[in-house]
């Protein structure tokens, strides 16, 4: 298994062109969800776990397919279904005939890049198999603690919770993941590229990733994380992104605010985001572009609103105009 202590030094020019570059390259693949992709390589430097949301169709898993097809590390799939146990995901202790001891098995959790597919598919206590690992980045294993290789990231999908044979995510395990990231229905001219692209193939009715060259490898990840958590960030920026993440607490229309983990995240994306577009600090901007897709799963929209049709990221967007942001 590949892992990376050390990172490569990395200058901020390399960076942006490396980024670039695996930004063409998921194109490729994922076609029409160019949002989707910004996020989830912000997500990829801010080190962070990711929910991509979205119905059956879409590419969910297309594009975390085709991230770990352009990443050189290890990559695992853990396909979550209603009879899935706790120990299928982090590994469990066997007993060895030959040697007459009991062994740790690993589960399929010690890998770079976890695709959680279809997590709301499982109930509780196997989603909540990831909720140490996701923090902590290690697993207790029959009083071991042992640490997954770094980078770590899960990307989940999960379906809309109205769809029949889900369960919904505890507020603990949501608020572990940095991104809740929503897909979309594409525009017309997109969906006519990517219809006239699968169509053409006699393979399968779905993109493929097999032509996308890896570009990334587990030391450039960390590299880049690194390279995010030094850009400056003026104290203004700070006081924004925090005010942002307080107000959600007393807003009405919410009866659930996010927590201080949210303005961790909230920091971390904006820097992220930062790299991510070549620039040398932070902007109010590079906080403004991640709040929702950092707050919408950590707030409860009030009952009458909800029953209004209402959404969660229409209350967030007013909240989003009416917080003013720092002048430059």
């Amino acid at each position: 298994m590949n892992d990376a202590s050390s990172p490569p030094p990395l200058s901020r020019q390399q960076a942006g062109q490396l980024l670039q570059a695996l930004r063409t390259e998921m194109c490729k693949a994922v076609i029409g969800q160019q949002a989707a992709i910004d996020d989830i390589l912000t997500a990829l430097i801010a080190n962070g776990h990711v929910l991509v949301e979205g119905v059956p169709g879409l590419g969910k898993t297309l594009l975390v397919r085709a991230l770990a097809r352009c990443f050189g590390g290890d990559f695992g799939r853990i396909q979550f279904t209603p009879d899935l146990m706790p120990s299928d995901v982090t590994g469990h202790a066997v007993y060895d005939l030959a040697s007459e001891q009991f062994k740790l098995r690993k589960g399929p959790v010690f890998t770079h890049l976890l695709l959680a597919d279809e997590i709301n598919r499982a109930p509780a206590k196997t989603q909540a198999a990831l909720l140490e690992v996701m923090q902590e980045r290690q697993v207790t294993l029959e009083g071991c603690a042992l640490p997954v290789p770094q980078p770590f990231l899960v990307l989940a999908t999960q379906n809309p919770i109205e769809q029949e044979g889900t369960y919904p995510l505890p507020e603990a395990e949501l608020d572990r993941f940095m991104l809740k990231l929503r897909m979309d229905y594409p525009e017309a001219a997109d969906e006519m590229a990517l219809v006239r692209q699968v169509a053409r193939s006699t393979r399968a009715d779905m993109l493929e990733v097999a032509v996308l060259r890896p570009l990334l490898q587990a030391a450039d990840v960390l590299a880049l994380q690194q390279l995010a958590s030094d850009l400056p960030l003026d104290e203004q920026v700070l006081d924004y992104a925090v005010r942002l993440v307080r107000r959600t607490r007393d807003w009405s229309g919410l009866t659930l605010g996010a927590g201080p983990r949210a303005s961790i995240d909230l920091v971390r994306c904006g820097r992220a985001r930062a790299l991510l577009r070549g620039g040398d600090f932070v902007t109010p901007d590079d906080i403004k572009g991640c709040a929702l897709a950092v707050l919408r799963h950590r707030v409860c929209l009030a009952p009458e609103l909800d029953i209004e049709g209402l959404s969660v990221d229409r209350v967030l967007e007013q909240l989003l105009e009416q917080v003013a942001a720092p002048r430059p």
